[in-house]
């Protein structure tokens, strides 16, 4: 008996990894209301169909009009049966340059716009006992010591750990979580924003003007292929592929820069625990 095609709500889509996921999950032959903050973008990218849907959604208008367009999407097929968190936007600089009015909006977008649509999915799902939740992290919240991803690094790891803490939650009624980290993958307007120059302090410009170069020479150079990249993700959905027979992974770890730096990461904390390990547990009454 042939499975019903499944019914993705996927935010971010007119560029980058969202793109490619929308291209792979229509040719599985799957639903999909694709969704951005420009509905000019999206129609210059998609057609309609009987198979895909268009919407606008901004990730960062708030609960209310979220769950109103939410509302919306489930209108459309009846139901969501994955959801894909991919908005989302980073706001290279310093830290100090940055202050914290530049973190809240790399937090608005990264960590608030995921928990307001995942909110607004999720009633639908508990009830029907049925669904899969998809957050896009990055690798980078385990290589914080490149200098300039320091506020971005701080949302993918806050939302990195609740998404963890979702995915306990929510197993309780049978809605499944997979958090997505990517490494470098070669997108359109990955690094659009640019290096953060509006609050510039001379005693980090040498450091600035470094990490501004480094940041501008990256475009291009990306040996991550994007469209593999969402080929892997829709695999392991829908359990197909290389994913054939496998549960749903806790994380799915994309690229061979973010499999080294998570390794590298996790390395580095377990060889300071056991180093200082004599100092950390002798910390209990007498």
């Amino acid at each position: 008996m042939a499975t019903a095609p499944k019914v993705w709500l996927i935010t971010g889509t007119t560029s980058g990894l969202g793109k490619r996921l929308v291209n792979e999950v229509l040719a599985r032959g799957d639903l999909v209301i694709a969704t951005g903050r420009s509905i000019d973008s999206l129609k210059a990218q998609y057609e309609e169909s009987d198979q895909l849907k268009l919407m606008l959604l901004d990730v960062t208008e708030g609960p209310e009009p979220i769950a109103a367009k939410v509302q919306e999407a489930l209108g459309v097929w009846g139901r969501i049966d994955v959801l894909v968190n991919n908005a989302g936007i980073g706001y290279p600089s310093l830290i100090e340059e940055a202050g914290s009015a530049l973190l809240r909006k790399q937090m608005e977008a990264n960590l608030y716009g995921v928990v307001d649509v995942t909110l607004a999915v999720l009633p639908h799902m508990r009830e029907r006992k049925a669904g899969t939740i998809v957050v896009v992290g990055s690798r980078s919240a385990y290589k914080t010591e490149l200098i300039g991803v320091g506020i971005y690094g701080a949302s993918k790891a806050a939302v990195t750990a609740w998404t963890e803490s979702l995915a306990n939650e929510v197993a309780l009624f049978n809605v499944k979580v997979m958090l997505v980290q990517p490494g470098s993958f070669r997108t359109e307007g990955m690094y659009g924003q640019g290096f953060y120059n509006g609050n510039q302090i001379p005693a980090w410009n040498d450091i600035h003007a470094t990490a501004r170069a480094r940041f501008a020479s990256v475009p291009g150079t990306e040996k991550g292929d994007p469209a593999k990249a969402m080929r892997a993700l829709v695999d392991v959905v829908r359990g197909e592929g290389k994913a054939a027979g496998r549960e749903l992974p806790r994380y799915l770890v994309l690229g061979e820069d973010a499999v080294a730096d998570v390794r590298n990461k996790f390395a580095r904390v377990l060889q300071v625990v056991a180093d200082w390990e004599d100092v950390s547990t002798d910390t209990n009454f007498d």
